[in-house]
């Protein structure tokens, strides 16, 4: 599966922003599904993620404030971002691991050791 992340951009603290990321060459129902991202001069680090049976995981900072969805029609998943911080501030990462029938499809994964395909990753920019 190719992905491809977009939808970033400059928004003030306190507002709102949606990244999507559009997934070409597999069905991402058949995968587990995760958001990271990058601040400058910090390691990657795990947002959200989806379990291939649909449960959800957020890391403590973004907990009550962001929401990861997918859209199996259009073959996309979302990361909806409220109440942003500067903090927030890095180039955010889709990322997708094969889930196939004989796995557990209820894991979430956290690690982006654990995931095989990655988009290019968008910026995203909260000012204070």
């Amino acid at each position: 599966v190719q992905l491809q992340a977009s939808g970033g951009g400059l928004v003030q603290a306190g507002g709102s922003l949606i990244v999507s990321c559009t997934a070409s060459g597999g069905d991402l129902r058949n995968y587990a599904l995760g958001w990271f991202r990058q601040a400058p001069g910090k390691e990657r680090d795990f947002v959200a993620g989806t379990s291939r049976s649909g449960g959800t995981r957020y890391a403590d900072s973004v907990k009550g404030r962001f929401a990861i969805s997918t859209d199996f029609f259009e073959n996309m998943m979302y990361l909806r971002m409220n109440g942003l911080k500067p903090e927030d501030t890095a180039v955010y990462y889709c990322a997708a691991r094969t889930v196939s029938h004989g796995d557990d499809w209820t894991i979430t994964y956290s690690s982006e050791n654990d995931y095989s395909y990655w988009g290019q990753g968008t910026q995203v920019t909260v000012s204070s």
